[in-house]
């Protein structure tokens, strides 16, 4: 489940290395954004994440919008 969090100002937007099965803190910070809506995910409660596209998403469903709109860039539509 998403949960609304506020962070405090001065808060820092990590910076990640997605990897395999985990990812590695190139930059420490609080949170990273969602690919696909721009919402902040909290570093524990990342679980979504592409290897290839080195993006983090907030749940499956930013996944599938990645995927779909990657197949449409191959497609041409």
């Amino acid at each position: 489940m998403n949960r609304v969090v506020n962070f405090p100002s001065g808060s820092m937007e990590a910076v990640l290395e997605y990897r395999d099965a985990a990812f590695h803190v190139k930059q420490p910070g609080a949170f990273v954004r969602c690919a696909i809506t721009d919402t902040p995910i909290l570093l524990d409660d990342l679980k979504y994440w592409s290897i290839e596209a080195q993006e983090p998403y907030i749940d499956a469903g930013a996944v599938l919008a990645s995927l779909e709109r990657t197949r449409h860039r191959y497609l041409g539509g």
